[in-house]
């Protein structure tokens, strides 16, 4: 399944030289697996599509069999922001050891989907350039509930 007609939304930026400002990936990695895991399936599945081999044998390694739910979903909420989105994303390739802006942001919105459904809205919609993110604010509570469930929060 590719992703969505409307996938340009997602912009992979080129591999920074180490001369390159930081202002272009400023936030570190993070450190928590369920973060990191998130931020492979945005990155993986914004490059390569929804189907990408790597980011679902990366969460059958991390999950064990429960793998297709946070799989499914990610795949949904990817889908979705693609659908959504109405500017591009600023997306790093995979080498790369910091994050963009957007990046940062969609981390933050998914692990506080659950819990504060409002700031997720406002996060997600800076974002995609879209008022109205409802739909996608209740695709991020599902996947943030599946990586909870699994036992790797995202965002905390």
């Amino acid at each position: 399944m590719a992703i969505p007609q409307r996938s340009r939304a997602l912009t992979i930026l080129p591999a920074p030289s180490p001369a390159q400002s930081p202002s272009a990936l400023p936030h570190p990695l993070p450190s928590a697996l369920g973060d990191r895991l998130i931020l492979l399936a945005i990155r993986r599945m914004g490059a390569n599509g929804l189907a990408d081999a790597h980011v679902a044998q990366s969460y059958l390694a991390a999950f064990g069999s429960g793998f297709r739910r946070p799989l499914v979903l990610a795949r949904a909420f990817m889908a979705e922001l693609a659908a959504t989105a109405t500017t591009t994303i600023a997306i790093a390739p995979c080498c790369c050891a910091r994050m963009t802006w957007a990046e940062a942001a969609l981390i933050a919105a998914i692990g506080n989907a659950e819990r504060r459904p409002d700031l997720t809205r406002l996060l997600l919609a800076d974002v995609m350039a879209e008022r109205r993110a409802d739909a996608i604010v209740a695709t991020a509570a599902a996947v943030s509930a599946a990586f909870s469930d699994a036992g790797m929060p995202i965002g905390g």
